[in-house]
């Protein structure tokens, strides 16, 4: 088994992009920013938004450190690039932004893609995590198992954002937006930590 698939590795990969990514944590943030969809479109805002996400993430799995080289840009600039955005998104959820379809009909494709899709599924952390374990792999086994690994974690946000509209009809309209309130800031101590992290990532190269 470990000529095909180096079992060590899967695992590894596997829980670090689950603990990144967080499938359970992606419900309530899923929820607030497709709170005004109907079923249809909340799933397929699931569908286009894990497609993003992979797509972004195998990628930067390819072509990531020789982008970043050719444009001069380190990973940290990608992280904090990340928190911004990331907080512009949980000032829009904390305000009642995107509480109504007002501004928003006819673009829920454009919230799956982003922010949904990319920075909050594929943040800088997944990348960088992923970016890290390609440098690692030189054998066959070692690719085998970042791709599977990769894949089951994407299956698993499928997963947790493809029932979230179970728990919108129990927690009705009022509920979904109580958990808005609460996911835009959760989402703002996360952007916040990010650029902090930059900022001290770029403290620490002076």
């Amino acid at each position: 088994m470990n000529g095909v698939l180096d079992v060590q590795l899967f695992l590894s990969v596997f829980v670090t992009l689950f603990v990144i990514m967080d499938p359970p944590g992606t419900v309530p943030l899923f929820l607030a920013l497709t709170g005004s969809m109907t079923r249809q479109q909340r799933a397929r805002a699931a569908r286009q938004a894990i497609l993003v996400a992979f797509g972004v993430i195998v990628g930067f799995a390819l072509f990531g450190q020789s982008l970043l080289n050719y444009l001069h840009v380190s990973v940290q600039a990608l992280q904090g690039a990340g928190g911004l955005l990331l907080l512009l998104v949980a000032m829009e959820l904390l305000t009642g932004k995107m509480d109504s379809n007002e501004g928003y009909e006819g673009t829920q494709g454009n919230v799956a893609l982003v922010p949904l899709g990319t920075p909050l599924l594929a943040g800088p952390g997944a990348i960088v995590a992923t970016m890290v374990y390609v440098q690692q792999s030189t054998e066959p086994s070692d690719w085998v198992a970042l791709a599977l690994g990769i894949l089951l974690v994407h299956v698993c946000l499928w997963l947790s954002m493809r029932f979230a509209g179970a728990i919108h009809r129990v927690l009705k309209d009022s509920g979904t937006m109580l958990v808005s309130r609460i996911a835009g800031l959760l989402l703002a101590a996360i952007a916040v930590q990010l650029l902090a992290d930059a900022v001290l990532a770029f403290a620490r190269q002076i």
